[in-house]
């Protein structure tokens, strides 16, 4: 028997992201204990400095040619946002990965410990989020769009990270904004990540509405039983609809 759709899934997303801001507040109250440690080290913390900001540009290159590459691999468009929208989410994302990388005067303050481990941590972030971005790209195959549109024979996408997430690229591309400020440990790469979060929500709110107006009651189930863009740490749901 069947339990009925189940509930959207909000409160495990806000809980996990009041424990990732809790988590950020606790590394920044932590600065002042480790800061004679990181002075006494401060030659060796310079160098793991410098490689690891070059480090962080390299999965944004890999992404850059990747997409590059299989954008001719994409169905015609049938419907699609406005070009002002779509200016809209390119200059808030653009906005984000320089503030992200590109040091600011006035916002050079740390609010992460300048330590290595810390710095691996961001770069693993990054790697992670690299990877998803590609494994999702490849399973949405001709579907894809960096618009908000649909396409011809436009297939509602289940597999793969799609089957627990909608929106697994988004999540990706977070993944990797929030790697890079990570290893940059700056209030400017705080500053873009915050951006990035507001601009991929927006897309994702707009996303939403064109794909339950495409799918009607095949999305709206899909939408009950998945996560939007940050899955629930557990085992996911049957699905109503498979592919």
């Amino acid at each position: 028997m069947s339990d009925g759709p189940a509930k959207p899934k909000s409160t495990s997303l806000a809980i996990q992201g009041a424990a990732l801001f809790g988590a950020l507040i606790g590394a920044f109250l932590a600065r002042p204990v480790l800061k004679p440690w990181m002075d006494q080290h401060a030659s060796a913390l310079t160098f793991a400095r410098g490689w690891s900001a070059l480090a962080s540009f390299v999965p944004w290159i890999v992404f850059s040619i990747y997409w590059e590459i299989e954008k001719k691999n994409s169905a015609p468009v049938v419907s699609s946002e406005t070009k002002f929208s779509r200016a809209i989410h390119v200059a808030l994302s653009n906005a984000a990965l320089l503030l992200v990388i590109m040091p600011i005067r006035g916002l050079n303050q740390g609010f992460l410990p300048d330590l290595l481990i810390v710095k691996l941590i961001g770069l693993a972030f990054e790697c992670a989020g690299l990877t998803l971005a590609i494994w999702a790209r490849r399973v949405l195959g001709r579907n894809w769009s960096g618009e908000i549109t649909i396409k011809a024979d436009h297939e509602l996408i289940r597999n793969g990270p799609y089957a627990t997430v909608r929106h697994p690229i988004y999540t990706a591309l977070l993944a990797m904004y929030a790697g890079t400020a990570i290893v940059s440990g700056q209030m400017h790469a705080l500053a873009g990540l915050v951006i990035a979060i507001l601009a991929y929500l927006r897309k994702t709110r707009l996303e939403e509405a064109n794909l339950a107006h495409a799918f009607g009651e095949q999305y709206t189930a899909y939408r009950n039983e998945t996560w939007a863009i940050v899955p629930k740490l557990g085992k996911p749901q049957n699905r109503r609809y498979g592919r």
